[in-house]
């Protein structure tokens, strides 16, 4: 049931693209359509990164190991609404104006660390096959695609810096960042600590055996 479940959340992941193209198609889409078609891609993009981030967790809580099938899913339609949004912002908003792309990164610190997260998510993209994983090893898999805290990280404080007055929804994104990435935290130093004991009762029991 869980393979044959795959296409129908596939379907649901275009959901947010679909309404948006009925949206235009109805002229649905207010007085500045490329800004509607902006903040919703951006939106979904933090969305998405956010519901990748919690599939470890909820895996590990529920104990429903199916759940890691749908995280590479999930990465790839964050990077995919992340590339709509960037093509929306040097398509749609700047028209490929090369030089007023490059003083937006310079000038307003919003975009520079938008751009950084979308960056970082390149190289996740790009190797998120089961044929890199062989190539690069599983630990260094890892290390690397544990760029996406970084990512999620500037998506949220992207979005923080961009709006004025109110931060509502971004705060919200960030409090959701913040316990997934706290989890994680936690997880690593209630491994360490198990790891500290286990070399402590092995030391102790070699010093007992050598007596």
């Amino acid at each position: 049931m869980v393979r044959w479940f795959k296409p129908i959340v596939f379907i649901a992941c275009l959901g947010p693209l679909a309404r948006l193209g009925w949206k235009a198609s109805m002229g649905l889409l207010g007085a500045n359509p490329i800004e509607v078609i902006t903040h919703s891609t951006g939106d979904w993009t933090i969305r998405f990164l956010l519901v990748t981030l919690a599939i470890t967790p909820l895996r590990k809580l529920t104990n429903q190991l199916w759940l890691i099938r749908y995280r590479r899913l999930f990465g790839l339609f964050a990077f995919f609404y992340a590339t709509l949004h960037f093509l929306t912002y040097i398509w749609l908003d700047k028209f490929f104006a090369v030089h007023e792309m490059l003083a937006d990164v310079a000038k307003r610190r919003f975009i520079t660390v938008g751009f950084t997260g979308f960056v970082l998510l390149i190289p996740l993209a790009l190797t998120s096959t089961k044929g890199w994983i062989r190539r690069l090893g599983g630990k260094r898999w890892q290390a690397l695609h544990r760029l996406i805290y970084l990512s999620a990280i500037a998506g949220v404080i992207h979005y923080w810096w961009l709006v004025k007055a109110d931060i509502s929804k971004p705060a919200q994104y960030a409090f959701i960042l913040s316990l997934l990435l706290g989890y994680r935290i936690v997880q690593w130093i209630l491994q360490r600590t198990a790891q500290r004991k286990l070399r402590s009762q092995a030391s102790s029991g070699a010093e007992v055996t050598q007596e």
